[in-house]
């Protein structure tokens, strides 16, 4: 793929927003740490963001693609959403993003390993 094939190709995000109940988010991140250290293929990354001083959060799972994505939702995913969803105050809202910007760490190391093979 050429460096301009490469540009115009974005990655996908699985972002859920939820509360746990009280006292919960402790469990609930040991469990989110656990469920993303099994992905492989087409993982970039995840974040874990929590409200000051709450229960509420959000979590940001980012793929190379839509298909990579739904190729981790097998027995070992479906166990650990078990595993999570009585945590909840009520059912996180999901949804799927396109990421048409991203501005940071990755690109900074992006240009560096560029920089550094040619």
């Amino acid at each position: 793929m050429t460096d301009f094939d490469d540009f115009l190709r974005h990655k996908y995000a699985y972002v859920a927003i939820g509360e746990f109940k009280p006292g919960c988010f402790s469990e609930a991140r040991q469990l989110y740490e656990k469920a993303v250290s099994t992905y492989g293929k087409g993982f970039q990354g995840a974040y874990l963001l929590q409200e000051p001083g709450s229960d509420r959060g959000i979590a940001i799972i980012l793929w190379d693609s839509i298909e990579d994505m739904d190729g981790h939702q097998d027995v070992v995913y479906e166990k650990t959403l078990g595993k999570i969803a009585h945590l909840f105050e009520t059912p996180p809202v999901t949804s799927f993003y396109e990421v048409c910007s991203e501005i940071g760490l990755p690109q900074v190391l992006a240009t560096a390993t560029q920089v550094a093979t040619h």
